[in-house]
């Protein structure tokens, strides 16, 4: 599922109870606070008998303020078993358009994006925004890192880009 709502206290604590009063499992997720709202998506598991139960409680707390998208699992295109997973970093002066152009490399070089965190800060001694991407790609088995990290840095001069094995 993924939720949406503006940040407060409590509202982890609010959809946790919700999931648990009705027999579902929390098994993973990915929260953050961000311009303040609060976004997430999660993977939860519960009893076919109770799904209806779970998925009328989840929908009603949008009373609450909580708007909540449902979706039944899917599987991946791409095979994990047999990619290579790396940890990737990528900082550099702020531009339009750094994360499209980014994005565009990282899947014509045959990669994953998996996860995926941006954020912008002030350059130390100059105070121009300073760009930091931080997440995980996979390749496929015969794609080397090295190749990955040379298309994104001829993206920019400005550009630093590692990658290291997960």
């Amino acid at each position: 599922m993924t939720l949406l709502g503006r940040d407060r206290p409590g509202l982890v604590e609010q959809l946790a109870n919700t999931v648990a009063e009705h027999g579902g499992n929390w098994l993973e997720s990915r929260m953050a606070r961000l311009g303040g709202q609060f976004a997430g998506i999660l993977r939860i598991e519960c009893n076919p008998e109770g799904a209806g139960d779970l998925v009328a409680a989840l929908h009603g707390l949008s009373s609450k303020g909580l708007l909540i998208e449902l979706a039944q699992p899917g599987t991946s295109e791409t095979s994990p078993e047999n990619r290579c997973r790396l940890s990737i970093e990528v900082v550099g002066n702020d531009q339009p358009g750094i994360v499209r152009r980014i994005a565009s490399t990282v899947a014509r070089a045959g990669a994953n994006i998996e996860e995926l965190s941006t954020r912008l800060e002030s350059a130390p001694m100059a105070g121009h925004p300073l760009f930091h991407l931080a997440g995980s790609v996979s390749l496929a088995p015969e794609a080397r890192p090295e190749a990955l990290v040379e298309a994104i840095e001829h993206l920019g001069d400005d550009l630093s880009v590692s990658v290291e094995p997960q």
